[in-house]
């Protein structure tokens, strides 16, 4: 594994895997770990829900992208971004200047087992059936954002260990291309 200079940010939507995933690999990898969500609740002084409740859908996404900002000029680290933050460009723009991204792609089954019935996700409250229509329009929305990732990893039902390998071996895959890409480069 190469030495890690720079911040790897885990994009994807909500119940891809990002914390538990990011959690494991900043441990591989000797990184801290840094949940994007925890830091706009520290920002806001309040729960995610919250937020949205109290200041709406713009304001919450302009604060996101502000914490954002700030974590992506930071140390080296694992980085899970919040659901949709990766969708505003600005975010996007720095992200590929500052980071690593790897896209952890779930389809909508996986998607769903995951996030069924959970309170903290305020973009997914409702019932089972709005549960998965909400999962299916962002899908739509935001699968083309996050096909910007430098890396793309299919997450599935199995142990977060198992993709917590499959995600090294990609970045190892990254690396070793950049290095093979740098060499051909030189030598023309």
């Amino acid at each position: 594994m190469p030495k890690i200079n720079k911040i790897i940010l885990l994009v994807g939507l909500m119940g891809s895997g990002k914390t538990s995933v990011g959690k494991r690999l900043a441990r591989k990898l000797s990184l801290p770990f840094v949940d994007g969500d925890q830091e706009i609740e520290k920002a806001a002084g309040l729960s995610l829900v919250d937020v949205l409740k109290c200041f709406g859908e713009k304001e919450y996404r302009a604060g996101e992208e502000r914490v954002m900002k700030r974590l992506l000029q930071g140390a080296p680290c694992v980085l899970a971004s919040g659901g949709g933050s990766f969708v505003a460009q600005k975010t996007r723009e720095l992200a590929k200047d500052k980071a690593l991204t790897i896209w952890l792609k779930a389809d909508i089954d996986t998607l769903y087992h995951r996030t069924a019935g959970r309170t903290r996700r305020p973009f997914l409250l409702g019932d089972n059936d709005t549960v998965k229509a909400k999962l299916q329009e962002y899908i739509t929305e935001e699968y083309p954002y996050y096909s910007e990732a430098d890396i793309v990893v299919e997450t599935k039902e199995e142990k977060v260990e198992n993709t917590v390998r499959h995600v090294l071996a990609a970045i190892n895959r990254y690396y070793r291309n950049q290095e093979n890409n740098r060499r051909k480069n030189a030598s023309e």
